[in-house]
């Protein structure tokens, strides 16, 4: 058994019409498909709920569900809002340059461009409150990544042993921290 790949990722929206235009205008993500039922399939609660679907390219969907009978949304407290995110890919630098001028003209506040060793990124969130990112690949992200997987295990087992940061790869952020 074998997974084949995500077949979509659901987050909750406050407004599903905002939430698609948002991500169509800002983000380029074509509406595919809406869901709206007066009852929970899986759990037949009576909850209408209005549940969208956006093609985040490459085969992957990104869906939401406004819930209208529900107190408003909110975030876990305990959790720093850069930790839970979603992260798209995009080709290159030129484009990922392209989309910050693109949502900053369209009053959209945008931390970086983070180098990240094998790719860089930018950082912004969407009407709902969820952070979001878009990653580019560096030019070296071939081989910062096949340096990264030769630590990987050994790095995991240091953690789970001292909860402090091992250094057996302090490379990958060297130049955004120097």
């Amino acid at each position: 058994m074998k997974i084949e790949k995500i077949h979509h990722v659901a987050y909750r929206c406050k407004d599903a019409k905002e939430t698609v235009e948002w991500y169509g205008r800002m983000l380029k993500m074509d509406f595919v498909l809406a869901i709206a039922e007066d009852l929970v399939p899986s759990t037949k609660e009576p909850d209408p709920y209005m549940h969208v679907f956006l093609d985040a390219g490459g085969g992957n969907v990104l869906a939401f569900f406004e819930l209208p009978t529900r107190p408003p949304m909110g975030r876990d407290p305990n959790t720093p809002e850069w930790v839970q995110h979603i992260a798209f890919r995009v080709k290159d630098r030129a484009e990922l340059l392209e989309f910050k001028a693109h949502l900053e003209a369209n009053g959209v506040n945008v931390l970086g461009v983070t180098d990240h060793g094998a790719f860089h990124s930018i950082y912004f969130f969407d009407p709902n409150g969820h952070r979001v990112e878009l990653a580019c690949p560096d030019p070296d992200e071939a081989a910062m990544l096949e340096r990264m997987d030769e630590v990987k295990w050994k790095m995991l087992e240091d953690w789970s042993k001292t909860k402090r940061a091992p250094k057996h790869a302090a490379f990958f952020h060297q130049r955004e921290f120097s």
